[in-house]
């Protein structure tokens, strides 16, 4: 099971899904138009490391986080 969390202001629970690799989430998230916005601006983590590509796989007890952009003063 992979755990994927919604950071900061993205409004939604945490999904545990049977997922093994960054494609089928992609999917997946794809899939919920609540979520397009953030999409497109947030930067994702899978195991608290920033990724980049849709490359690898996912393994049980994986966590990936939705990082949605801050600012600051």
């Amino acid at each position: 099971m992979v755990r994927v969390e919604f950071l900061g202001p993205i409004q939604k629970d945490a999904l545990e899904l049977e997922i093994t690799d960054l494609r089928q989430l992609a999917a997946i998230l794809q899939a919920d138009a609540s979520l397009h916005e953030w999409l497109t601006n947030s930067a994702v983590a899978l195991n608290d490391t920033l990724i980049s590509s849709l490359e690898g796989t996912l393994k049980d007890g994986d966590k990936i986080s939705l990082l949605p952009p801050v600012c600051g003063g």
